[in-house]
């Protein structure tokens, strides 16, 4: 148009030049994150933390510089993951990450509560907001990669990260019981929608491996990941086995001190 301003935000014309408002927040002015990965799943106590943290250790063996953003706002547990307790630091310039001995950088509501085990009781919007703010007011430095450690489901927090901070992609946790199976598609669905690459899918608790006999065992059934993969399309697929040792290093605070190759696949594609 010949009258046009280029100020689509004043303007009621609906144009074909006209330009939509991104709701992309920026990040400190600080921050330097070369790549953004979510950790989701479609409902809880599948292990996502556990495999965001596994993923943070693993990308930072290959010397990566790794950060986590613990977006689980009512059901933080990154940082007793990692064994780290206090309260993040600030300047007047933003909020600081903690760092784990290994160098991994985090930040969670965990970390602002006076008490870690008082409870966070917000409403959506402001659970939203608080996300947001740990993408914009924390000085993520120098980041190869950060992990969004999101809560389960779809609903304001997955949405929040998907339309206000750049996500690369997305990795879907899940576990093999068909109710789960289920569930994993409607997370799939909604990257689709959003436009999310899905980088992989792991399936945790997959099987068990009997200390005697060295076999396998399935003790929730058959697998239908693979399955489910191939349905739509996504290439790296990760089975993680029920481990008690993986479970006690997480509860003990020495998710850094587990050894493995665990999420080879996924690790080696992102």
């Amino acid at each position: 148009m010949s009258s046009c301003t280029n100020d689509c935000k004043t303007c009621n014309s609906n144009c074909a030049d006209r330009r939509e408002e991104s709701l992309l927040a920026k990040p400190h002015e600080l921050s330097n994150i070369k790549k953004i990965i979510g950790v989701v799943s479609g409902k809880g106590g599948v292990g996502k933390s556990m495999v965001t943290s596994l993923l943070s250790v693993m990308m930072s063996r290959k010397n990566q510089h790794v950060g986590i953003l613990d977006a689980d706002i009512t059901g933080p547990s990154i940082p007793k993951a990692f064994g780290i307790h206090g309260r993040a630091e600030g300047t007047a310039l933003g909020i600081l990450p903690k760092k784990t001995e290994g160098g991994i950088e985090l930040i969670s509501v965990n970390l602002l509560l006076e008490n870690e085990t008082d409870p966070v009781i917000f409403r959506g919007p402001v659970i939203a907001g608080t996300v947001k703010q740990f993408y914009t007011d924390v000085i993520w430095e120098n980041e190869d990669y950060l992990f969004i450690d999101m809560p389960p489901g779809t609903g304001d927090v997955p949405l929040t990260v998907f339309q206000s901070i750049p996500v690369d992609g997305i990795i879907i946790v899940t576990s093999p019981q068909e109710l789960v199976s289920m569930i994993v598609e409607k997370a799939v669905k909604m990257a689709e929608k959003m436009n999310i690459p899905v980088l992989g899918i792991v399936e945790n608790m997959s099987y068990f491996v009997c200390p005697n006999c060295n076999e396998k065992h399935y003790i929730y059934g058959n697998s239908r990941i693979d399955e489910i993969a191939a349905k739509h399309n996504i290439k790296n697929v990760s089975k993680l086995p029920i481990n008690p040792e993986l479970a006690k290093a997480c509860d003990e605070g020495r998710i850094e001190n587990i050894e493995g190759e665990y999420l080879k696949e996924i690790v080696e594609n992102i």
